[in-house]
């Protein structure tokens, strides 16, 4: 298990080349990274974002008579920027599954969870975002404090089981969450999550980590599948046979996993730990934008 100070270090590598990347993506092109996380949406805020023409309705308190004065076009209305820090809530999934690694080169897929999880934190948090983490219970705040929180708490060891459900504890109402997982397990209770949350006005993101011989399955002849945690064997001599029915399965894992985030408007990728983290990071970073 890595450190929590290595585990720091790696998420801040991983998180430092972003702001420009994101600066340069259409979907994030109303996203300030420097200072406070503007929205460039109007809202409660000191920063003044733009004038529009008054509306039948605006109050006579909206308008600003001095920008009205220099116009022949009607009244005007300072708009001032949305600023409010936002919550979001961080699950990841701890069980034995997730310590898989088809090659000594590659993370396991725990490890890249973490490693995105927390680069996802640094980038909300010099957003001035208040970031939690709901398998520890750790309610969502802001600063470099909650960082090393954070930290810690994912550096920890990983659960016993072979698969766990997401957790909601701790999750605001209306606020955002990202579930990490390979949900290779039992749907049901990511189903139960994704509805609870859809009840209480949470939206998020569901990121599914896949080791690339999961999705190849590039086995033939005798094979013996274990489980990571060694609670479930398998022993086959033709594993060949297996493969289309194997890779049909996996198909429609992640149709459903699809048809789930769409029913409660979340939003669904799937990263493969032979690929660079930073493109899982950027997905979840828009993400976060398109389900506010």
């Amino acid at each position: 298990m890595r450190s929590p100070a290595r585990l720091r270090q790696d998420a801040e590598t991983l998180a430092g080349p972003l702001p420009p990347l994101l600066a340069a993506a259409e979907h994030l092109a109303a996203s300030v990274m420097a200072g406070e996380h503007g929205r460039r949406r109007t809202g409660q805020g000191d920063q003044f974002w733009q004038y529009r023409p008054s509306h039948a309705g605006d109050e006579a308190r909206m308008i600003d008579w001095r920008r009205s004065a220099r116009s022949d076009d009607g009244l005007f209305v300072r708009e001032k920027e949305w600023q409010a820090a936002q919550s979001v809530m961080l699950w990841l999934d701890t069980g034995q599954s997730m310590e898989f690694a088809s090659d000594k080169s590659l993370s396991t897929k725990a490890d890249t969870a973490r490693r995105i999880a927390l680069a996802l934190s640094v980038l909300l948090t010099r957003g001035g975002e208040r970031v939690g983490l709901s398998n520890a219970g750790l309610p969502p705040r802001a600063g470099q404090v909650q960082l090393m929180r954070l930290t810690a708490s994912l550096a920890e060891d990983q659960s016993a089981a072979e698969y766990i459900a997401p957790e909601l504890r701790g999750v605001p109402a209306r606020s955002r969450a990202v579930f990490i997982s390979d949900f290779m397990g039992d749907l049901a209770p990511v189903e139960r999550a994704l509805t609870r949350a859809a009840d209480r006005g949470v939206s998020g993101a569901l990121l599914q980590v896949l080791d690339p011989q999961e999705e190849a399955f590039p086995f033939d002849g005798r094979t013996i599948f274990e489980s990571v945690g060694g609670t479930m064997a398998h022993e086959t001599l033709k594993a060949s046979d297996l493969r289309d029915r194997y890779l049909e399965r996996l198909a429609e894992r992640k149709a459903q996993l699809q048809s789930l985030a769409r029913a409660t408007s979340w939003q669904y990728h799937c990263h493969h730990t032979d690929r660079p983290a930073s493109q899982a990071l950027l997905w979840l970073y828009g993400a976060l934008e398109r389900v506010h």
